[in-house]
């Protein structure tokens, strides 16, 4: 495949074209063969360009890294953090759970290539794994955790460690994921939207019916909610 597209593809291009072919090849041989696999030749030879044309785009990997994380989130961190500062503005915890767990498995199904990037980047050593703990994990865990703690301080939720909170919460949301990639999941046949909704539904205490409620009525999730108190 990756040869018909270097054929397909050898007309010059926009700089902008060229540099979004680059990228998407690279990451089709990365995510393939990992890093450790992959040489800029082969890069090159894919993409119908010169290796020379790929350092001007990308002087080094960490360049090209990089850009495949920008490109690969690009057009999903927007609309994340609008919807999720948007229930977080109105108090709606169940809705900031729900928008954080939706939008995570939409980005796993529409970029599926980026657990694969991920998962061979820790295992060699490479840097893109850190790249993007540190530009896009690290700022929802101080985002999501700096919101617990104001809760927590409304009395809405109970006070516990707040990053510890957003671990539990994040890695059952991953879990899925990665069962899904791996395996293909025939256990669980249920949209995201669904499995974003079912999360919260699994958290909610409702055996306590003063438990934190949001203004829809929903729950929020009972690892961290108040049994004193009612959001208004």
């Amino acid at each position: 495949m990756l040869e018909t597209q270097a054929k397909t593809r050898t007309r010059k291009l926009p700089a902008a074209d060229r540099r979004r072919q680059i990228i998407e090849v690279a990451m089709a041989l990365f995510s393939a063969k990992g890093f450790e696999g992959t040489t800029t030749r082969e890069i090159s030879r894919a993409a119908g360009v010169s290796e020379a044309i790929i350092f001007r785009h990308f002087a080094t990997k960490e360049d090209l890294y990089a850009a495949i994380i920008d490109f690969i989130i690009q057009g999903h961190c927007e609309q994340f953090f609008a919807e999720l500062t948007q229930a977080m503005d109105k108090r709606d915890d169940a809705a900031v759970f729900e928008t954080l767990a939706f939008r995570i498995l939409e980005t796993h199904r529409e970029e599926p290539a980026l657990l694969r990037l991920l998962l061979f980047s820790s295992l060699e050593g490479h840097k893109l794994s850190q790249l993007f703990m540190e530009s896009q994990v690290r700022p929802v865990y101080e985002l999501l955790s700096g919101y617990l703690r104001q809760r927590a301080r409304e009395g809405a939720f109970r006070k516990a460690d707040a990053v510890v909170m957003v671990r539990a919460f994040l890695g059952m949301v991953s879990h899925h994921s990665l069962i899904t990639l791996i395996y293909g999941d025939s256990f669980l046949r249920k949209s995201n939207r669904d499995m974003a909704r079912e999360y919260i539904a699994s958290a909610c205490s409702r055996s306590n019916p003063a438990a934190s409620c949001t203004p829809h009525g929903r729950s929020a999730p009972s690892f961290t909610c108040s049994s004193s108190s009612v959001t208004k």
